[in-house]
């Protein structure tokens, strides 16, 4: 189990038990990178922005991040310290799906602030302290769950209800694992055994966004991903996500994100795209 006494220069991955805990001291910055891990960061001092997916995350003391398997993350030069939880997806739970959708910021402040810090403090001494066993573990993935709960909470998540939200959370499963191979409504439509009609009802409903706006979404993400967070060049990532020829792909990318696939690597990556090889490969 990593060391939370330890300050570190990159989130440690998840321990033997599934969750792990590090403190991040004077935030260094780094290449964006996708964690294979969940990773909750708990602002404890300074000022300053966290990217996650492309997206500046302001961030100060209270701030509560919540970085998703897959999902690029990259850290840039500032007075940021945070204590960090890190975590297996199978331990994740059900309240929380795997959802470009689902919350990922939180400003924490009284009562809820002291619960969730509370958490994270006994999750550490309790890391540092119990290295093996069976009642170890145990104690561990509850206090996760447990301090995930309190997350749901604060989250206010409403339960998922109605015919919509549901056909719309079987279409996004799918799609998580299907883009790659197809990025047609009609595919995704006959493999639930519904119309096309149906899937851009639900969409809507729920993201006030077409089926159809909903993968392309999906695949220009995914498109972002691999060419911040890989080596893989332009035309592997086009093939990769279904687009054999170059200049599909450099028109589709042109018109979702607003630039070419180059550009954006190129301002992705402004210092270097070093490779971190365990962990910039694409997720399986």
């Amino acid at each position: 189990m990593t060391s939370t006494r330890t300050h570190a220069t990159a989130l440690s991955p998840p321990g033997w038990a599934g969750v792990g805990t590090c403190v991040l001291r004077e935030i260094q910055p780094m290449p964006p990178w996708r964690p294979t891990f969940h990773a909750l960061l708990l602002a404890t001092a300074g000022h300053g922005t966290v990217e996650v997916d492309f997206e500046a995350k302001t961030c100060r003391p209270g701030t509560l991040l919540w970085v998703r398997p897959g999902q690029a993350l990259k850290l840039g030069s500032n007075g940021l310290a945070a204590s960090v939880v890190t975590f297996d997806g199978r331990l994740a739970g059900d309240h929380w799906p795997d959802q470009p959708e689902s919350p990922t910021r939180w400003q924490l402040e009284g009562e809820d602030e002291d619960a969730v810090i509370s958490e994270f403090t006994q999750l550490a001494v309790d890391c540092e302290r119990h290295r093996a066993g069976p009642l170890a573990a145990e104690l561990l993935r509850h206090q996760l769950a447990v301090l995930l709960l309190r997350i749901a909470l604060l989250a206010g998540r409403p339960p998922v209800h109605g015919a919509e939200a549901r056909t719309f959370a079987r279409f996004r499963r799918r799609l998580e694992s299907g883009h790659p191979r197809s990025r047609r409504v009609e595919d995704y439509a006959e493999e639930m055994g519904c119309s096309v009609r149906t899937l851009t009802r639900a969409s809507l409903a729920v993201t006030g966004r077409t089926a159809k706006q909903v993968v392309d979404d999906r695949v220009a993400l995914e498109a972002r991903r691999l060419l911040a967070c890989t080596p893989m060049s332009v035309a592997e990532v086009g093939r990769h996500l279904g687009f054999p020829e170059p200049t599909n792909f450099g028109r589709f990318f042109h018109r979702e994100v607003g630039i070419s696939p180059g550009q954006f690597r190129a301002d992705a990556t402004p210092d270097n795209h070093a490779a971190i090889p365990e962990q910039r490969r694409p997720p399986d």
